[in-house]
């Protein structure tokens, strides 16, 4: 079996995904494993790229929540038969693998977790979202050689961090992986935590002990400014508040829907959430990438690119005392001006 075979396998594994057709998507996973081609290939090759594409439509508007949640199930389906018929018996030590507190991406978290026990790795993979109090007792209670924790959103990473820190006072060695680090991992190193890019690297790095615990000290001094608290203690206030001016600005918000007004706040929220991710890092490229990913979202769904660049800046205004935040959402308009309004389309 070779990576052509694989590459033309995917536009069938894809439709399979399109049509919410679970059973000829686990039959092309299988027909490739009992072709000879490895697990840990089908998973990374396969499944992986699939599901990143199946994101992709969503973002675009192309597939609803219904249908990418179906996508997602079919895929975690794959994976389990894939794993399942090739899984050996385990050599090594025991590794947990967890997705980050209000972090609900799990089949990435997942596919680490097999590609960890496919190496031979007794692994327990404790799904998504999983409380910090209840993973350090959790660790506690049953020996682990170390924890990997899985973040795809960035807003999360203050309460990575905690979680993070939370593990090390148990002594177990901490690895961190997923989108919400960085491509680069850069905000893992802020944080002062192994960063692996993908499944095989941390694989290697857990089965580097010394590297896996040899981590620089966590870059966080900015936070004395407080920042990030006062964000926090003005959540609330800062969204009702956008959410009066964004009525002001554009009057057909009176017309919106409870739902639409729904995803009004709950964006509002995000656009907070990023900002104070962004102050907690100290790292301006967090918030302007959410920035624009956001106008991608809004204008494919009809929503005029003005009203970000409205919210941010009337939050740089509400928000004069706070100089990083300042600059941030000064930088996140410049992105927000310059994309363009597909909602016009």
């Amino acid at each position: 079996m070779t990576r052509t075979d694989l590459t033309a396998a995917y536009p069938t594994y894809l439709g399979c995904l399109a049509d919410a057709d679970e059973y000829a998507a686990v039959d092309v996973a299988m027909d490739l494993l009992a072709d000879g081609l490895p697990a840990e290939r089908i998973l990374l090759d396969l499944v992986a790229p699939a599901q990143a594409e199946v994101g992709e439509r969503w973002a675009r508007n192309e597939w609803s929540v219904a249908q990418e949640h179906a996508a997602t199930h079919i895929s975690e389906r794959v994976v389990a038969a894939v794993s399942s018929s090739a899984s050996p018996r385990p050599t090594r030590g025991h590794v947990v693998v967890a997705c980050m507190d209000g972090e609900w991406h799990g089949l990435p978290a997942r596919l680490v977790a097999e590609v960890l026990r496919l190496r031979g790795w007794q692994t327990t993979f404790l799904g998504a979202s999983v409380p910090a109090a209840h993973l350090v007792g959790y660790l506690q209670r049953y020996d682990a050689h170390a924890v990997a924790l899985a973040c795809a959103l960035p807003m999360r990473l203050p309460y990575a961090h905690r979680m993070i820190e939370a593990c090390r006072r148990s002594d177990v060695p901490v690895l961190v992986g997923g989108r919400g680090f960085g491509p680069d991992g850069r905000w893992a190193r802020r944080l002062g935590v192994a960063w692996a890019p993908d499944a095989p690297a941390a694989a290697e790095l857990v089965a580097d002990e010394r590297t896996l615990r040899r981590v620089p000290a966590a870059d966080l001094a900015h936070l004395a400014d407080d920042e990030y608290g006062g964000l926090l203690r003005q959540r609330a206030e800062l969204i009702d508040s956008a959410l009066a001016d964004l009525r002001d600005r554009f009057p057909r918000l009176a017309d919106y829907t409870p739902a639409q007004l729904d995803s009004t706040v709950s964006d509002l929220g995000y656009i907070v959430d990023f900002l104070a991710a962004a102050v907690y890092v100290d790292d301006s490229d967090l918030f302007t990438e959410f920035v624009d990913w956001l106008a991608l979202i809004l204008t494919s769904r009809g929503v005029p690119a003005a009203t970000v660049e409205a919210t941010l800046t009337h939050f740089r205004q509400v928000l004069r005392d706070f100089p990083r935040a300042g600059r941030f959402l000064e930088a996140g308009q410049a992105v927000s001006a310059a994309a363009p309004d597909t909602s016009r389309r």
